[in-house]
């Protein structure tokens, strides 16, 4: 393979079309308006590079980034591209990751507003994301031991599984479909509404509203904290071990807990034909 090492590059397309090449210890930086230095690459290592320049990795193919740095000025590092992994990469440039398909990202650290839009295949390993919606439209996700700090992340998502991870986030979830989340704990406002055969195993949920208008909604094992007006017009078979503050006007199915605070049939507009069961009682 071709080696290339220690170069600064500023040029627009400086390296375009780069094929079987090793690219390491370079700077893609400078004066010039230098975008797109690599768009179009095909089985491309690049290791321990630093990019300042707009849209860097654009219809790449097979390609490792690692020990590298992608930083604000860096926009829209990463769109169209196949077969892409990312192993201990900080990146933080707006909108990376769009449109891609079978990507791999390990112990990274991302902060990116709109990551990860419109993706398919998607491996997320031991790394930590701040994106205010990180994942729209995004499917086919395996996601293990992530920290998220976001706010409305994961909508519109199909077919997505998240274990042992930290979710600190708003509105997730929403008008998702087959989503599967295990040992995690899940903090945010108004979660999952709209969604479709979301399954919480072994989880903590925090915050206020959450779980309403869902179809196929499946808890097992599962905590609560501070969530008051659970499961308003949800279909709906929840085990919930402690304490929920309240539920209001489930529709189908049943919510089974240790205790709850009140439970709240009035003003509906929906059928409401699901139960509350005490634990023991």
């Amino acid at each position: 393979m071709q080696k290339i090492q220690k170069q600064t590059y500023e040029q627009e397309r400086a390296l375009y079309a780069l094929k079987n090449a090793i690219v390491e210890e370079c700077v893609f930086s400078g004066p010039e308006d230098g975008e797109s230095p690599l768009k179009e690459s095909n089985d491309v290592q690049v290791i321990s590079c630093r990019f300042d320049l707009r849209y860097p990795l654009w219809h790449a193919t097979d390609v490792l980034l690692q020990d590298s740095r992608l930083s604000v000025l860096c926009r829209a590092a990463m769109w169209y591209c196949r077969h892409l992994t990312l192993v201990n990469v900080n990146i933080e440039g707006v909108k990376a990751v769009r449109e891609c398909a079978h990507v791999h990202i390990k112990n990274s650290t991302l902060h990116s507003e709109e990551f990860g839009w419109q993706c398919k295949d998607i491996q997320l390993e031991d790394s930590h994301l701040v994106s205010p919606y990180a994942f729209l439209h995004s499917g086919n996700l395996r996601i293990k031991g992530l920290k998220l700090g976001g706010k409305y992340t994961f909508q519109y998502v199909k077919d997505c599984v998240i274990e042992d991870s930290n979710l600190d986030t708003k509105d997730a979830f929403w008008h998702s479909e087959n989503v599967t989340v295990k040992n995690s704990v899940i903090k945010g406002e108004y979660l999952g509404w709209y969604s479709k055969n979301l399954h919480l195993i072994n989880c903590h949920i925090i915050g206020t509203q959450p779980l309403c208008y869902c179809e196929g909604l499946v808890l097992e094992n599962c905590t609560t904290e501070g969530c008051d007006l659970a499961f308003e017009y949800s279909e709906v078979q929840a085990d919930i071990r402690g304490h929920v503050d309240s539920v209001k006007n489930p529709s189908y199915g049943k919510v089974v807990c240790d205790s709850v605070g009140s439970i709240i049939f009035e003003d509906a507009v929906r059928p409401t034909e699901g139960k509350v069961i005490i634990r023991g009682e």
